[in-house]
């Protein structure tokens, strides 16, 4: 999936006095407290993290209320969603206007029907709301789909994502990856059979052409013994 990547990063964490004997601890609790927020240092979304504490001789900071400056040198797993990548989540609520995702757990992503594209139509089965594809009438959409779909914003603050299935690469990943596989073996099937003609072709056109030569050869050893 798109919109993850992991950044090296050198960070000052400040902590109060009153911590000075723990200090990998607090360090730890004030990393733990940027998780699952958006960050514009790092721009993205702290997903995880795994630090090193550099200089353990921190100073304590000149002010009102006197911080130690501790710097750390850690590696980031961030979450920063672009216009036009890929995301996966699961169908967590259907409409006919409207499908509700969850990216990774906890971001929210909706597709409003104006980005469904017109492949799918809304059908109401035993209760179930789901979108059924017209073209393959086993690509169906319903709570609990694993989908993949195309970013179109994302709303840093209260990290919401507007998506679309517009592409043809989007939808019910089992499906898109069920039908890649059938094609990649149907274009298999289809070189191999192309290249079984292509061979048979091949022999045959060999065939014919020894038995011409054969046939040459035999006409004129016929020409000398009647000479």
């Amino acid at each position: 999936m798109e919109g993850l990547k992991v950044s090296d990063a050198n960070l000052v964490i400040y902590v109060h006095p009153s911590k000075s004997k723990k200090v990998s601890q607090a360090v730890l609790r004030d990393l733990g407290a940027m998780l699952l927020k958006f960050d514009e240092r790092f721009e993205g979304v702290l997903l995880a993290y795994e630090a090193n504490i550099i200089d353990k001789s921190a100073k304590i900071l000149s002010g009102v209320h006197p911080y130690f400056g501790v710097t750390i040198k850690a590696k980031l797993l961030l979450f920063s969603p672009k216009p036009n990548m890929l995301l996966e989540g699961k169908v967590v609520k259907l409409r006919q206007e409207s499908i509700h995702v969850i990216v990774l757990g906890f971001a929210s992503a909706v597709i409003t029907d104006e980005d469904i594209r017109n492949e799918f139509k809304h059908r109401t089965k035993h209760g179930e709301e789901m979108f059924v594809s017209r073209a393959h009438k086993h690509h169906v959409i319903k709570v609990g789909t694993m989908v993949r779909f195309l970013v179109k914003s994302f709303d840093e603050e209260i990290l919401h994502i507007s998506g679309s299935l517009v592409p043809s690469h989007t939808g019910s990943i089992h499906c898109l990856e069920k039908n890649s596989v059938e094609g990649s073996v149907t274009r298999s099937r289809k070189k191999m059979r192309d290249n079984d003609r292509e061979s048979l072709l091949q022999d045959s056109v060999a065939t014919d052409v020894n038995a011409l030569l054969l046939n040459n050869d035999h006409q004129s050893k016929t020409k000398k013994q009647k000479n």
